[in-house]
């Protein structure tokens, strides 16, 4: 009896390129890039409550039903706004000399995109990641842990690991900019504050350790130090010391796919690729000049 593959879910067969647009539609520059772009900005600009079909209709001036011929659902939207929106991991990350500095690289470079895209923290984690952008970062991480004497599924245990550590962080740190946008813009305005309401309410008697901290000036904007590092360092240090007590000789590579290894030496395979990864470099540098062009607009602001 021969075996079916299940059919791919449309959004997923769209992250991948493998779903066809429709030939014919209100107007033949609507595409389901453009779509997706506009709900992102959207997103970046009022959350994911700020995205509906309606909304994104309004801005590129067709009408809602006409967005259905192109995404059906709004969470196969949502899901091609993650894939959008989480993007590659920079080739900074392959370029480190050893494998923990390589996982931090890692790691600060998924916090930036969580913090400018606060969004994707309200994205629900359904499972294994099954789209190319999130299995790229997988792909990334699992290169820089290769040379550890680990089994595969205590890799993917460590990456899902640093995973949650970011998106926590990444959590706290969207609740800061919001409180401190509503104080005005600073950031410390926050801290002090709760600083404050703390002196007033914790007593040596009823609290006498949360008030030894207090004291001691943990809870205040002058506190030095990035308040995430210990945790971050902790999950490292916890996985060189695991290496230290134990060795364990790496997962044997399973055996090569000749239908795979036949479309790695097609000339047109390799073209694709290399066609690829240019696109990923030119989108990396294109978002490095976003990123200073928005910095020198900000520094501008702050001068005038």
């Amino acid at each position: 009896m021969e075996s079916t593959e299940p059919e791919l879910p449309r959004a997923v067969a769209l992250a991948w390129g493998v779903a066809a647009n429709p030939q014919r539609g209100p107007k033949r520059e609507l595409s389901i890039e453009r779509i997706v772009d506009v709900a992102v900005v959207l997103a970046d600009a009022g959350g994911l409550a700020a995205v509906s079909m309606s909304a994104i209709a309004g801005e590129l001036g067709v009408t809602p039903m006409a967005l259905y011929r192109y995404v059906s659902a709004k969470d196969d939207l949502v899901l091609l706004m993650q894939e959008r929106g989480i993007g590659v991991p920079p080739e900074s990350v392959r370029e480190t000399a050893e494998w923990r500095t390589g996982v931090e690289v890692w790691e600060r470079a998924m916090a930036s995109v969580y913090l400018e895209h606060t969004w994707l923290l309200d994205v629900p984690i359904e499972g294994t990641p099954t789209t190319p952008n999130n299995l790229a970062w997988l792909e990334a991480a699992l290169e820089v842990l290769q040379p550890l004497p680990l089994d595969y599924e205590a890799k993917v245990s460590i990456c899902l690991a640093l995973i949650a550590q970011v998106r926590w962080e990444a959590h706290i740190i969207r609740g800061y900019m919001i409180a401190a946008a509503a104080a005005g813009g600073d950031a410390s305005a926050v801290d002090r504050n709760a600083e404050n309401l703390l002196h007033q309410l914790v007593t040596p008697v009823e609290f006498p350790l949360v008030h030894a901290a207090l004291v001691a000036g943990v809870f205040g904007p002058e506190a030095e130090g990035d308040p995430f590092a210990f945790g971050r360092d902790r999950v490292l240090d916890g996985v060189e010391a695991m290496l230290a007590g134990r060795t364990v000789a790496p997962s044997a590579p399973s055996a090569p796919d000749p239908l795979d290894e036949a479309a790695a030496r097609d000339p047109k395979a390799k073209e694709a690729t290399k066609a690829r990864r240019e696109a990923e470099k030119s989108l990396r540098e294109a978002r490095k000049r976003e990123r200073q062009a928005i910095a020198n607009a900000r520094e501008r602001l702050a001068k005038s």
